[in-house]
């Protein structure tokens, strides 16, 4: 008894001669308010959890824990461990300090006296912070006048919340959650009594050998088993020797975790650093995870047809908010790093909608407008630019709306002759869409989507067709309001809307009931690039707008995949789940439409009656454009010869002359490097009967017509007759797609 009151009375006098240091400490709710995790969490709209992303590499701090979300087994086994009287002292163990002091003098090593607030202390006070060499006198004088500060000003259990969130562990991890996601692969609340013993020895010694610390850790078990009146079996040191080492070579605790990686990285990086503790977005979690899901299992099902890479992206119609934010297929892909949202891709077809917009709002067109589906050759400034549609065959004369519904090159080719290259280069662009080039650098290709452009900027100019024409930036964090503009002429995109809604007209190519048709309202269209390489789904309903491309990061072709077999499914699954229970109906036709029944017809040259060209319909006119009757003529057969005597006309046979009349003499012929040779043809007309074509002067077909498979060089074309006779030649080059060998 006289030790300890001399142990006491000289921590006293310690503590006078440093009476005139002050003490300071923050409140338990600053301190909590100015811990760091190392992971910052990403959120929902209402608060779930998407992912975990670490944000600081030089520790590895998990998220503050309450002191309930604690296992009960690891507080009792710290106390019991570092500071058996930690309910029962008021920051400074005085018997714990007479026994050291006592031991120090027989030079008997013991735990020390150092309570679990005088650790905290130490830790919340920089000056504190113990050296290689250990505390100073000074320092641990000041340490216990913390230690009784923090005990006057905070409670117990916020004291060993506090500590437990805070204390160093093993290597870089620091507090319990770190530490049990880590090392147990599981949250904190669900530590048993072994990975609180564990835990309670690392505390001790935190980078001491596997063997020490099961060692630590068997004592620790054992006074646990003891203070808890149940019965339990021994202890196995042995068996927890083995539990110890394997548990401390785990690294389970990824870097980054969760359903939404690459929207994460796009909020971090907007936050800027320091990297807040959690950041709540647009994304709603159900169906995010709805979207990962059907995602993969499509892909799965597509593995065969060599595709493995996958994005989809939901946004809100009104707000811009973006719901959903699959940036690859993860396991997967061999590119998980790649975000398919953002990255830039060839769009294909899926341009053709703003351009019958163009053309339908300068009243260039109605969807109506006979466009000729036919073989084309456009001369250009590098050659001869020859569009093929995807199946490679034409449907001869159709109206507009087929042509896009049923998404034809051809027809596309030829409204962009009419719209210009440069002025739908300054549309696209209008509607958010960020080209790197001009429009005469894509040419007539742009038509058919030679761009590159991501799928974020691409859905969101589906939105605005979806907003009647206009249009505002996405949004990925709540309360942004959106600044909407004009972009699209308004009766352009309720007749665009109107159309790739329309089964029957898409029936054409994709067949009466095909994946792109849904039970609600909604318009959509697909989209292949050359050579299968990006094969997009992109469409919207009456409150949502959802983009899905499938393809390969790598830019590798895929193998026969179709835009119904590829991103449509897809994006139906995740429109069918939308509009589970919310409805959607057609919008509504705006000022400046009118809607009336049209007739498609077409003269027989043999009959001179009259054949239907497309079915009667009701159509959509901007007003001003409107006409009930739309008929296509063919080409003059004979000269009007108007007698002297009198007015009346009539038809008298002449016969032709024979004559090639495409392609032109001078005609540069330059191969499509994305398209196999083989699969490339050149089609020949000319005006006459009983012809014969000749390439090079050998035969090589009969007719009016003929289809020819180039090769490089330069070539004379000529056409007989029954004789053999030569009626007319010109001459062409072909450039491109190899050299053939020497005959």
């Amino acid at each position: 008894m006289n030790i300890l009151l001399v142990a006491r009375a000289f921590a006293i006098f310690s503590i006078a001669t440093c009476a005139d240091s002050t003490w300071a400490s923050a409140t338990f709710d600053q301190t909590k308010a100015a811990y760091q995790p190392s992971d910052t969490l990403i959120l929902d709209r209402h608060g779930a959890l998407l992912q975990r992303v670490r944000t600081d590499a030089s520790v590895r701090r998990g998220q503050w824990l309450a002191l309930s979300d604690i296992s009960p087994a690891l507080r009792t086994a710290l106390v019991l461990s570092e500071d058996k009287r930690f309910y029962e002292h008021s920051g400074v163990d005085w018997q714990a300090v007479s026994g050291a002091a006592w031991a120090n003098l027989w030079n008997t090593k013991t735990r020390g006296a150092s309570t679990i607030t005088m650790q905290l202390a130490g830790l919340l006070d920089a000056d504190l912070k113990r050296s290689a060499g250990g505390r100073s006198v000074v320092q641990k004088v000041q340490q216990v006048v913390s230690a009784q500060g923090l005990e006057r000003s905070w409670r117990k259990d916020q004291i060993l919340e506090a500590y437990l969130n805070l204390v160093p562990l093993k290597g870089e991890l620091v507090g319990v959650d770190a530490l049990s996601q880590t090392l147990f692969g599981k949250a904190a609340h669900g530590l048993d009594e072994r990975e609180a013993a564990v835990t309670a020895a690392l505390v001790r010694a935190p980078n001491a050998a596997p063997a020490l610390v099961a060692q630590r850790a068997c004592q620790v078990l054992k006074a646990l088993r003891s203070a808890n009146a149940s019965v339990h079996p021994p202890v196995n040191c042995d068996a927890l020797d083995l539990f110890t080492t394997a548990a401390l070579q785990r690294r389970d605790f990824a870097a980054s975790e969760g359903i939404a990686l690459h929207a994460a990285r796009q909020v971090l990086r907007a936050a800027g650093q320091p990297a807040p503790t959690k950041i709540t977005t647009t994304l709603h979690a159900p169906l995010q995870r709805l979207a990962v899901q059907t995602l993969q299992q499509h892909l799965r099902e597509l593995r065969g047809r060599h595709v493995e890479d996958g994005a989809l992206v939901v946004l809100d119609n009104a707000t811009g908010q973006v719901l959903a934010w699959v940036g690859s297929s993860g396991e997967l892909s061999n590119a998980t790093e790649v975000d398919g949202v953002t990255a830039l891709r060839q769009p294909g077809s899926t341009l053709k909608p703003f351009l019958y917009a163009q053309a339908i709002a300068e009243r260039r067109i109605t969807a109506a407008s006979l466009l000729e589906d036919s073989a084309a050759q456009i001369q250009t400034n590098s050659g001869l630019y020859i569009p093929q549609n995807y199946d490679h065959q034409f449907k001869g004369w159709v109206s507009a709306r087929t042509a896009l519904a049923a998404s034809l090159n051809v027809p596309a080719v030829r409204t962009l002759v009419m719209v210009s290259p440069d002025a739908f280069h300054k549309q696209l662009v209008k509607l958010g869409l960020p080209l790197k080039e001009s429009g005469d650098y894509y040419g007539y290709s742009l038509a058919l989507g030679s761009a590159e452009v991501s799928l974020l900027s691409l859905t969101n100019a589906y939105r605005a067709l979806a907003n009647g024409g206009r249009t505002s930036a996405t949004s990925l964090i709540p309360g942004v309001k959106p600044a909407m503009r004009a972009a699209l002429d308004p009766r352009a995109a309720f007749i665009v809307s109107d159309i790739l809604s329309d089964p029957l007209a898409r029936a054409r190519t994709f067949g009466s009931d095909s994946m792109l048709a849904t039970r609600f309202w909604s318009a959509v269209k697909t989209g292949t690039s050359k050579d299968m390489r990006d094969n997009w789904a992109l469409g919207y309903s009456q409150h949502y707008t959802v983009g899905v491309w499938v393809g390969n990061a790598s830019g590798a072709p895929m193998w026969d995949v179709s835009g119904t077999s590829g991103a449509a499914p897809i994006w139906a699954a995740v429109m069918h789940y939308l509009h589970q229970t919310q409805p959607s109906r057609a919008p509504k036709p705006p000022m400046g439409v009118v809607h009336m029944p049209v007739q498609f017809v077409a003269p027989d040259a043999d009959t001179r009656d009259t054949t239907a060209l497309e079915a009667a319909r009701q159509e959509w006119f901007i007003q001003g454009t409107q006409q009930a009757r739309f008929a296509i003529y063919s080409e003059a057969t004979g000269a009007i010869d108007k007698r002297a005597r009198g007015t009346k006309a009539s038809i008298t046979s002449s016969k032709p002359v024979a004559r090639i009349t495409a392609p032109t003499t001078g005609t540069i012929i330059a191969l499509d490097p994305d398209i196999p040779p083989k699969h490339q043809r050149v089609t020949f007309t000319a005006t006459g009967s009983g012809l014969n074509w000749l390439i090079d002067g050998k035969p090589f077909a009969s007719g009016a017509t003929a289809q020819w498979l180039p090769w490089p060089g330069r070539h004379v074309v000529q056409i007989t007759d029954a004789q053999g006779r030569v009626l007319d030649e010109v001459r062409l080059e072909v450039r491109g797609a190899g050299v053939l060998e020497k005959r």
